[in-house]
């Protein structure tokens, strides 16, 4: 950084800018995890004696056992593409618009998530349900380790409750199935014909507001060899809705190239593959009792609605330590 050329290059400063702030990220709260513990230690021995002054102790080593926990969660997000930003999607299964409905409140959870931990989140593509909620909503999360903390949320999410749209007040089960992929850098190698590519330019959907709407700026692009699909209709221009789905898509098709590795291993060592949509991981009951229960982990929790407001601590936290090596 102290190179008298260092900013001649915006993106790769930036790119230093980012590895200096993580690397900070890393080394300073082990630091001063260190000189808080040397402090108490000394305190402790001279106030030996002082009940007043012990009781103040036991509160500040409290504390620094909590930081020594974040820190150790931390450390666990160690995998290939953890420091990565992610990108997430959404669907709603069989079940009409209790399903949409599900979605959308999985929409909500993840955006208060997100908003907790101060991480930018841009829908690049959203399809609203014919009744209510939403079919189907894909969400670019950008942050610190946000793919390392979100990987584990991957798998199908069940709803139990009293359906708000039956008038028999029965009780229903929803499905919904979640994704989750990590943004690819630039310097990763996905190699992308463009002659292989469809690209279908369309009028954006949703709600309406300037530029919505009134113009052919939403990108459609289907890889042909391998008939994968991804659109962006946020942004206002053609060119920059094209740019995010052409990142959506590098990540799409680095994932497939990970998994067909996956699979020769497992079938070199005998081991049996899983081809289906998703297993259940986790189940949010509302009724007739209240828990959301995550069933690799066995993490569980009957605050409900405080779940349903983001706080996914407990599940990210439980999946880190139960599969710390899972990427």
């Amino acid at each position: 950084m102290n190179e008298p050329n260092f900013w001649d290059d915006s993106q790769s400063s930036n790119k230093i800018l980012k590895e200096l702030k993580f690397l900070k990220g890393c080394v300073d709260p082990f630091e001063n995890i260190g000189d808080k513990l040397a402090e108490l230690k000394e305190l402790t021995e001279i106030s030996a004696e002082e009940e007043e002054m012990l009781e103040q102790i036991h509160q500040e080593v409290s504390s620094l056992e909590e930081e020594v926990n974040k820190l150790e969660t931390k450390s666990l997000l160690s995998g290939e593409f953890d420091r990565n930003n992610a990108i997430l999607s959404i669907n709603a299964g069989a079940g009409g618009t209790e399903s949409c409905d599900w979605a959308n409140m999985l929409l909500r959870m993840y955006t208060r998530w997100a908003d907790n931990k101060r991480y930018q989140v841009t829908t690049t593509d959203l399809l609203p349900g014919e009744e209510a909620g939403v079919k189907n909503v894909t969400l670019r999360i950008e942050g610190d380790m946000v793919y390392g903390f979100l990987k584990g949320e991957k798998g199908v999410h069940r709803l139990v409750r009293i359906s708000p749209f039956d008038s028999n007040r029965r009780r229903h089960t929803s499905f919904v199935s979640v994704d989750v992929i990590p943004e690819i850098e630039d310097d990763i190698e996905i190699e992308i014909d463009e002659d292989e590519l469809r690209i279908d330019i369309f009028r954006s959907s949703g709600p309406g507001g300037q530029s919505v709407n009134t113009t052919d700026s939403a990108v459609r692009i289907t890889h042909l060899p391998t008939n994968i699909v991804v659109q962006c209709q946020n942004e206002r221009s053609q060119l920059q809705n094209k740019q995010t789905a052409m990142k959506i898509l590098r990540a799409r098709l680095y994932e497939k190239k990970l998994k067909e590795q996956e699979a020769v291993m497992a079938k070199e060592y005998g081991a049996k593959q899983k081809i289906e949509w998703g297993s259940q991981i986790r189940s949010y009951v509302m009724h007739p009792y209240n828990m959301v229960k995550d069933h690799r982990t066995e993490a569980e929790t009957g605050n409900v609605p405080r779940v349903m407001d983001g706080d996914l601590e407990l599940f990210t936290e439980a999946y880190l330590r139960w599969k710390p090596d899972n990427n």
